[in-house]
């Protein structure tokens, strides 16, 4: 997973379809089978607007190694009063 991670957070950021994307190596624990097991992977924390979700979505589904990837969406509660404007300058209308 840790190339392909790589791999698909540069596809989103020359899509424009994020201003940036932070790659955090991890290890996945889940249940299958009735067994406890654990992977190493990376979590990709992408910075994007609302409007161009189901686009990214759309990309991730497409191009990620998973069946079904996982995306999930948090809002911005706060921050920089920069961030809008560099992240609005820097990803697709």
């Amino acid at each position: 997973m840790y190339n392909a991670g790589r791999e698909l957070a540069g596809s989103i950021v020359k899509e424009k379809l994020a201003a940036c994307v932070n790659i955090v190596p991890e290890n996945r624990l889940f249940l299958s089978a009735l067994q406890i097991n654990t992977d190493p992977e990376e979590l990709l924390i992408i910075k994007t607007r609302q409007s161009l979700l189901p686009a990214l979505t759309e990309h991730v589904n497409a191009n990620h190694e998973y069946d079904v990837p996982e995306v999930i969406a948090l809002p911005i509660n706060g921050g920089s009063p920069q961030c809008p404007e560099w992240l609005n300058n820097s990803i697709r209308d």
